[in-house]
């Protein structure tokens, strides 16, 4: 699995370990996650949790700006985690090769970034029009995500950009005002069957569950044993130690 290492520059970003908000600490941060079983860095400007504050697109791109000079110097795929378009413009221009797309590729100013320069584009579900204003999913989550990327992908289609498409069952932006029990059973029902995302042909990307609890364990194992072809992870090395006990590494 590629394993993407997250940085932060959101400074109410939920994993403090991540957060970066000049180009040292972000340098160091990259170090840490390149020495510890990542290829690649996921950078993010704005926190996407109920907790964090939304900024404008311009404050934005001064938490990023020498952020993306500095770890685009490591010479390895560097994504801009971000839903809104000026931004991750600005970012592809100054070093990002990757669009991680926060907005789940919802409005036509996104698809035109991603057509202008053609560069991967990590899809992910969303049940509403950007993390923040997440809906909850009442049907089947798997059907209704399969729906939502089969629309996605007609769009993409249009632009000729499918086979740019990596698909998310965006798990991490499942309402935070859930409890955690239900929010529980229904990444484990998604993460259970991810295969049935395979009907598209595409490569998969998880944002890796990373807290110290049982049944966050017991969701990393279920994901990991899916062979996702790309995962998104704050503490790498726990990644690949339970690859290695799984029999994946």
């Amino acid at each position: 699995m590629f394993l993407y290492g997250v940085v932060n520059a959101s400074p109410d970003s939920l994993n403090t370990d991540s957060i970066a908000t000049d180009a040292e600490s972000a340098t160091r941060r990259g170090e840490y996650l390149l020495t510890h079983g990542c290829q690649g860095i996921d950078l993010g400007g704005q926190g996407s949790t109920d907790a964090a504050t939304v900024v404008p697109w311009q404050d934005e791109w001064e938490r990023l700006r020498d952020i993306v000079r500095a770890l685009a110097a490591f010479g390895v795929p560097l994504s801009i985690d971000s839903w809104k378009p000026e931004v991750t413009r600005l970012a592809l221009e100054n070093g990002c090769t990757v669009i991680n797309a926060a907005d789940g590729m919802q409005t036509d100013e996104m698809w035109q970034v991603a057509a202008d320069f053609r560069v991967p584009i990590v899809l992910p579900f969303l049940s509403g029009p950007n993390p923040r204003q997440m809906h909850l999913v009442k049907d089947d989550p798997v059907g209704v995500m399969i729906s939502f990327f089969d629309e996605q992908l007609r769009i993409a289609d249009r632009y000729g950009l499918r086979d740019l498409c990596i698909l998310d069952p965006g798990t991490g932006f499942a309402p935070s005002n859930w409890p955690w029990e239900e929010r529980f059973v229904y990444q484990k029902r998604v993460y259970s069957n991810l295969g049935e995302l395979r009907q598209f042909g595409l490569p998969l990307y998880i944002a890796l569950p990373w807290k110290e609890t049982a049944q966050h364990d017991e969701l990393l194992e279920i994901v990991l044993r899916q062979r996702p072809e790309y995962g998104r992870a704050h503490y790498p090395e726990k990644i690949r130690r339970v690859e290695a006990q799984l029999g994946l590494s």
